[in-house]
């Protein structure tokens, strides 16, 4: 099967669910124009697809799992937003096109990043109050995702990140800060999917473990493109990370060995993924294209 027929089919799907979600609201404006111009600028949509993938994987379909899939998109977009304030990285584009605080200032900003994030959760609780899966099972999945992004995940890696500018680290700790930054919302995403399938506790260890292995290589993977990319592929400066001397994986490794670290964690995913046989093809050929991947 074609996983990039796959990754185009289900990127429409989710743009449309996007779309869908964010049109006629009646929210002062321009928050919903400043949320929904960071929302469609594009992205690969990664993470609702993991999350759609497991799910499939687990014996469901997309359906069961779009709106949680949506959700983590907008926590995703919310995280894109507020690194790139001045306050954090500074960044002028973002998916190729310029950042929101270029376009809305940077208060509308904030608030589109916290208004993303709130209206996930609104987003997220609302589906899994009307859907057939368990109370207990939907607080599970809503904790899972707090924890995802909070300090404990995604914000925590993020303030490690800016810790770590400048300084030298050991390779233990820079796992943390990207297991932390990209890896935890990548797992959940990979959790959720499974959960909403109604997947059995086996299942849900074993995604993940993949989850893990996949999202520090997804990290290996943007480290090297921001040496060897082009700014057309990756939508923006490349070098940038060597400019704001943050600790990366090239940097502390090599490029040779950071492919080969990358190689090996999806070899690992691989595996993990091949237990769940024919339906879960997509979670081999997504793993291995996280790490082929040109943006």
């Amino acid at each position: 099967m074609d996983i990039r027929a796959y990754l185009k089919e289900n990127k429409a799907y989710v743009d449309k669910a996007l779309e869908r979600y964010f049109s006629g609201r009646s929210w002062p404006y321009p928050i919903c124009d400043a949320m929904y111009y960071s929302i469609k600028a594009g992205g690969k949509r990664i993470r609702p697809i993991l999350a759609i993938a497991s799910c499939e994987a687990c014996g469901g379909d997309r359906e069961l799992v779009m709106p949680a899939a949506i959700a983590i998109e907008m926590i995703h977009t919310f995280s894109l937003i507020h690194d790139d304030l001045p306050a954090m990285d500074n960044d002028d584009l973002r998916r190729g096109v310029p950042t929101n605080h270029k376009v809305f200032g940077e208060a509308m900003a904030i608030l589109a990043g916290d208004a993303l994030l709130s209206e996930a959760f609104y987003c997220l609780a609302s589906f899994l109050m009307n859907s057939n899966i368990t109370p207990l099972l939907a607080l599970e999945i809503i904790g899972d995702i707090a924890s995802a992004t909070g300090p404990s995940g995604m914000v925590g890696g993020q303030v490690l990140d800016m810790k770590s500018e400048g300084q030298e680290i050991g390779l233990d700790e820079l796992k943390k800060i990207h297991t932390y930054k990209t890896g935890r919302l990548i797992t959940v995403s990979v959790t959720t999917g499974a959960k909403c399938a109604g997947a059995k506790p086996h299942e849900v260890s074993l995604l993940l473990d993949y989850g893990n292995a996949i999202g520090l290589a997804f990290q290996i993977a943007d480290d090297i493109l921001d040496i060897e990319g082009s700014e057309e592929e990756i939508g923006k400066p490349v070098g940038s990370d060597i400019k704001k001397q943050k600790a990366t994986f090239p940097a502390i490794l090599g490029i040779e060995r950071s492919r080969e670290l990358a190689s090996s964690l999806i070899e690992e995913a691989v595996d993990l993924a091949s237990h769940f046989g024919q339906k879960g093809w997509a979670l081999v050929e997504l793993a291995r294209y996280i790490i082929e991947r040109k943006n």
